[in-house]
């Protein structure tokens, strides 16, 4: 695995969003390169600051029932 694939994927990386292997993958190139391995330290901080400080917001009702809608008719075109 190459940087310019670890670069696309560190986001579901760092969300934990991967198969195992992927993970593996990424994880093992994090520890051989140091660029890498700095740019998601740098990514994974600035994630958690946010998510410490930042409070969930739930969609409206309203909102939630016009996508589900939505979702399930593109469903049925499918």
């Amino acid at each position: 695995m190459g940087c310019d694939d670890v670069r696309r994927v560190i986001y579901f990386f760092l969300d934990d969003s991967l198969g195992e292997t992927k993970k593996h993958d990424i994880g093992k190139h994090l520890n051989v390169c140091p660029e890498c391995g700095q740019r998601a330290r740098i990514s994974k901080r600035i994630r958690d600051f946010f998510r410490r400080r930042m409070q969930p917001v739930s969609a409206p009702e309203r909102f939630k029932v016009r996508l589900t809608r939505s979702i399930r008719a593109i469903r049925v075109d499918f």
